[in-house]
């Protein structure tokens, strides 16, 4: 085998958060080496938004994303925001438009953002490496050493962007947290995030309505989520559930509010100025058909408002708009969109993402314990903590 080859900074995992962190280095004059195991860069990148790729989000805080450490994505979220990636995909020309919620989208291709941030490493003079697994990676008097394919690299200061284990056929892994364990760092318990939820039991009649989707209000905890939720073969799924499968924890119960504009009272209300009307063409009305029938047959009020006592109401009312469910589990990392936990905050710089007690040790995106919302927010993440690293490398 050659010589290792001397670099400023190797950073492992050309994903949004690594080809960002090579980007900055790289035009602030370090010499970097970006490695991924893929035969291409950003293939996450190239799926995501249904390939329009969800890039950011207007609307990006900090209370928005989840960590053992709630104040850890401050520093980043503050120093590389929204508008300054909005500012750097204007810069390149790409077209782009807003969809609900503050979400960002390229109006033509998420293929766009890669060959935008492909031209950003270009201009600051990376190397990428791919198509060849990391075989050893090791750290003495001061330089990380790299071995993958033939080829061996040595830097003085290492960068873990390898993601997590969401989406395996992506060929996703748990490889940044084994490493960073070799090194000493702590890692959160990682689970699936932004995920359907499977149901069983009694609740397994919810399945066959597969492919039936309406706009509630899910809630989990003290989490609570206004969009779309989607009935599947397996349970459910839809924006509102992936919201909230990042706050739900395996026991615990979901609740659906299916009717989230109506106020307290209004199905009396209703049977004071419709009595002859019945609950199942009042759900009928409001719902998809096979799913009113399904709560209908549930609550098992067929007849006249008129015949039902006020009480029975109410009590229909209060399960219309708090019905719980009880998850037994999700669809795991397979259909994740990210994963939750990683490595532990509390061993890192806010500022610059450096291991506190590893020096020239950093570790970025998806692969810390730091996850966003649905909608951009992870994205927003990636690019903003790339940014941190790539400024103190």
């Amino acid at each position: 085998m050659p010589a290792p080859s001397p670099f400023d900074a190797i950073i492992l995992g050309a994903g949004a958060a690594g080809m960002m962190c090579a980007a900055i280095a790289g035009q602030r004059g370090r010499r970097v080496l970006l490695i991924d195991h893929a035969d291409r860069v950003g293939k996450k990148i190239l799926i995501s938004g249904g390939g329009r790729c969800n890039f950011t989000n207007l609307h990006v805080t900090p209370d928005r994303y989840l960590s053992a450490n709630p104040h850890f994505a401050k520093s980043a979220l503050r120093r590389y925001t929204q508008h300054d990636f909005l500012a750097l995909v204007e810069r390149h020309g790409i077209a782009w438009h807003e969809k609900t919620l503050g979400q960002l989208f390229c109006d033509g291709s998420a293929k766009q953002i890669v060959e935008m941030m492909l031209t950003e490493c270009e201009t600051g003079g990376v190397e990428i490496a791919l198509g060849h697994a990391i075989r050893d990676v090791s750290h003495a008097d001061g330089a990380y050493r790299v071995t993958w394919g033939n080829r061996e690299a040595m830097a003085p200061a290492l960068v873990i962007a390898a993601g997590g284990p969401s989406i395996p056929k992506m060929g996703a892994t748990g490889f940044a947290y084994d490493l960073a364990r070799k090194f000493g760092l702590k890692v959160v318990e990682p689970r699936p995030a932004l995920v359907p939820l499977t149901l069983g039991g009694d609740e397994i009649l919810f399945r066959d309505l597969s492919g039936v989707a309406a706009p509630v209000e899910a809630r989990a905890g003290k989490a609570r989520f206004r969009e779309a939720a989607l009935f599947t073969h397996r349970g459910f799924s839809g924006p509102a559930i992936l919201q909230i499968s990042s706050y739900w924890r395996h026991g615990e119960p979901v609740e659906i509010d299916f009717l989230p504009d109506r106020g307290t009272g209004w199905l009396i209300d209703t049977k004071r100025a419709q009595p002859r009307a019945s609950l199942r063409k009042l759900l009928g009305d409001a719902l998809p058909n096979r799913l009113a029938d399904t709560l209908a047959d549930q609550l098992a009020l067929d007849t006249e408002l008129a015949n039902i006592a006020d009480k029975r109401l109410a009590e229909a009312e209060r399960r219309l708009a708090a019905w719980r469910f009880h998850p037994n589990g999700t669809e795991g990392f397979a259909k994740a969109e990210v994963t939750i936990g990683g490595i532990a905050t509390a061993g890192l710089s806010s500022q610059t993402m450096e291991a506190r007690d590893v020096p020239g040790l950093y570790a970025i995106g998806e692969a810390v314990d730091v996850t966003g919302w649905l909608g951009g927010y992870n994205f927003q993440w990636a690019w903003a903590s790339g940014w941190a690293a790539g400024m103190a490398i």
